[in-house]
């Protein structure tokens, strides 16, 4: 119950990809056969994506990751634009707050918009942070730790209106939440590969071409000059099937992870009626995810026990636990040190089952239990 930080990668994504890793295949930038195939397969990947999301596949540049992709969308932008300030939110995902961060040092002026206590940035604040020396506004479609859905089309109209480009962390939306670049008034949009069952090493950035974009890694001029470097096929071609599945399965995927995650939060809230919801509610929140604090546990704690009865959740970002910082995320919506500690979180997928949601149900009370019985008085 931890998609959020590894989903698997399914085994149609792994069939088409098998022949890429076992030999056979050229270097997309080779003049021979081999090469011509390889390009075909790079050039229907780039396709497959641009189809999930809505957009021209020209607009497509794969990266090694989407972290690597809001880099290049951040730090891109800034350094070929006139305006020396960014318009970001308090609850992004590090990657997009540290290039903030880096640009800061670079002299750039930084404007990070407060959230409500669900965790969504206001459009009209948003807008009023837009300055007319503001080179880029940057809002992710939805939180990994609490699942809140940000209005994404209601940002990028008022960024469209002041003629400022618009870039969205699309990771953990893309394929679960119907949208379009054109319809949200997107102008850069950020994917992994591993967050719609496919492999990791691959992500993309889909640039309109109207953007200017700076290239951060240099080299032979791979990807239309945007991102340096051989190609990783394999991986590229695995991202291009997990995308086409993604948006013809999506619909019938989400509604079923959308009664799963229902059931789950239902039955935790009625088990454990102390506990808190974090995030929003409904149609407001990611559809496979739920969050919640649970009162007089640490998180830690919990995550060990529900590990050795064989149940793998968070406590949010996987990329704050690697760091050791306590979450961002919940001090910008107002949690109390007690929440901070006790804030956990079920990343649901193609291959959750409801007997695995009873199971937790079952498994999670008996636990919390168990470490109150052991807490210090």
């Amino acid at each position: 119950m931890d998609y959020a930080g590894f989903s698997p990668v399914d085994p149609r994504v792994v069939a088409v990809m098998r022949p890429f890793l076992e030999g056979g295949v050229g270097n997309p930038g080779a003049p021979h056969s081999l090469g011509l195939e390889a390009r075909a397969s790079l050039d229907g990947a780039r396709a497959k994506v641009a189809r999930l999301i809505g957009g021209a596949p020209s607009g497509v540049i794969f990266t090694a990751s989407a972290t690597e992709a809001n880099n290049l969308a951040i730090k891109g932008v800034a350094a070929r634009a006139r305006g020396r300030h960014i318009v970001t939110s308090a609850v992004e995902h590090v990657s997009v707050l540290n290039a903030c961060r880096d640009l800061e040092k670079q002299g750039f002026a930084v404007s990070y918009v407060p959230v409500d206590a669900e965790g969504r940035a206001d459009p009209d604040a948003v807008a009023g942070w837009i300055r007319d020396d503001t080179a880029l506004v940057s809002i992710m479609a939805a939180n990994g730790e609490i699942g809140t859905l940000e209005p994404i089309a209601a940002i990028g109209r008022l960024a469209r209106a002041r003629g400022v480009p618009f870039h969205v962390d699309g990771v953990g939306a893309a394929g679960r939440v119907p949208f379009t670049v054109d319809e949200a008034y997107v102008d850069l949009l950020s994917l992994s590969s591993n967050d719609l069952y496919g492999p990791p090493g691959a992500g993309a950035l889909w640039v309109r071409a109207e953007v200017k974009l700076a290239p951060q890694i240099l080299g032979g001029g791979q990807e239309g000059g945007y991102r340096a470097g051989t190609e990783n096929l394999p991986a590229i071609v695995g991202l291009g099937v997990a995308a086409d599945l993604a948006r013809l399965e999506g619909p019938a995927e989400v509604a079923r992870l959308r009664g799963l995650r229902d059931r789950l939060l239902a039955r935790v809230l009625e088990r454990l009626p102390e506990t808190r919801l974090t995030g929003a509610r409904g149609e407001g929140r990611l559809p496979h995810h739920a969050s919640f604090v649970v009162p007089g546990v640490k998180a830690d704690g919990v995550l060990l026990e529900l590990d050795l009865r064989g149940i793998a959740a968070s406590s949010g970002s996987a990329c704050n636990a690697v760091t050791g910082e306590p979450s961002h995320v919940l001090r910008a919506i107002g949690c109390d040190r007690e929440a901070l500690e006790g804030s956990l979180c079920f990343t649901l997928g193609r291959w959750t089952t409801a007997s695995e949601i009873d199971i937790a149900v079952e498994t999670l009370p008996a636990v919390v239990a168990r470490l109150r019985r052991l807490a210090p008085r």
